[in-house]
């Protein structure tokens, strides 16, 4: 079973205008309100391609169960942990001609009997399960939480994957996660240079599979992504052609096509690649997550 946990689950509410103007009322052309958050994402795109899946968090009140009937309608299964007090937080993205302006929710707090609630789900867990930790953690959870999950779960074999920046990723490492998906710029964070040429990415990639991470999938938007696996050999990919329309969840898309790539193969790293380049390219050249026709479409021009 695939599980994905998203700690810091979001209502987005997107709204487009020709400009914004502070200090007066502006009204829109149009808008959407969609579940948001980076584990959510992947649920989505794996469902999306045909693989179960089930969502565990955290929601609450009318933003809460907003994001459960969103989830119902893409057939994603949830099982979230219901807050007793406060509101999923509620992200409002302004999206004028020239600018964007975003203004995110802070979220409600999450007690400790409720955050031992996620834990007694996660020990139900078997082994080669899939566990895909994305995201940030809220203020009111341990900022160690991923390192926590990952202590917890070390006598099983589960494959973790970690989607997270900077601390959040590093600090996971000496857990041995079975991949973690930086792209080339927060690589160029972590190690607090540049990392320009494909030369340099794999060999701070090898530097963070020292530290205890397995297979390195490495996305850089149109030039194509990078895998370094476990036992160090190097794929490699160029990005399908289209026409960039959103990026947001193009990230988390990649995660879920890399992990269809990856069961429907068997193993198959390359394949497990070329998914994931071709799932990210799809949200990206689509006003909404990747639906796997599209994704099809991509893996037939890339595969030639």
């Amino acid at each position: 079973m695939i599980y994905t946990v998203t700690f810091n689950p979001s209502l987005d509410y997107i709204v487009h205008l020709p400009t914004l103007t502070t200090g007066t009322i502006n009204r829109t052309e149009d808008e959407l309100v969609l579940a948001g958050g980076k584990g959510i994402n992947v649920s989505i795109v794996l469902n999306n391609l045909g693989i179960n899946t089930t969502a565990l968090g955290f929601i609450a009140g009318f933003s809460g169960d907003e994001i459960v009937r969103q989830l119902g309608e893409f057939g994603v299964s949830e099982q979230f942990i219901r807050l007793s007090t406060g509101l999923t937080r509620i992200n409002v993205k302004v999206k004028a001609t020239s600018e964007e302006t975003e203004i995110n929710g802070r979220g409600p707090i999450i007690s400790d009997d409720e955050l031992q609630a996620l834990y007694t789900q996660l020990d139900t867990l078997q082994d080669n399960d899939i566990l895909v930790l994305a995201g940030s953690i809220p203020s009111s959870l341990p900022s160690d939480m991923y390192e926590l999950i990952m202590q917890r779960m070390e006598s099983k074999n589960i494959r973790i994957i970690v989607d997270a920046t900077k601390d959040l990723l590093t600090k996971v490492l000496p857990y041995k996660p079975f991949l973690i998906k930086p792209n080339n710029h927060e690589l160029s964070e972590i190690f607090g240079r540049p990392l320009s040429t494909q030369d340099d990415l794999v060999a701070a990639a090898k530097e963070l599979q020292i530290q205890g991470a397995q297979h390195v999938l490495i996305s850089m938007a149109g030039d194509g992504a990078i895998l370094i696996s476990a036992d160090g050999q190097v794929f490699t990919s160029l990005a399908p052609k289209g026409t960039l329309i959103n990026s947001v969840g193009a990230g988390d898309s990649m995660v879920a096509g890399f992990i269809t790539g990856y069961e429907q193969s068997n193993g198959d790293l390359q394949e497990a690649l070329y998914w994931g380049i071709c799932t990210g390219s799809a949200s990206a050249f689509s006003t909404n997550l990747a639906t796997k026709p599209e994704v099809e479409v991509l893996l037939s021009t890339i595969k030639k």
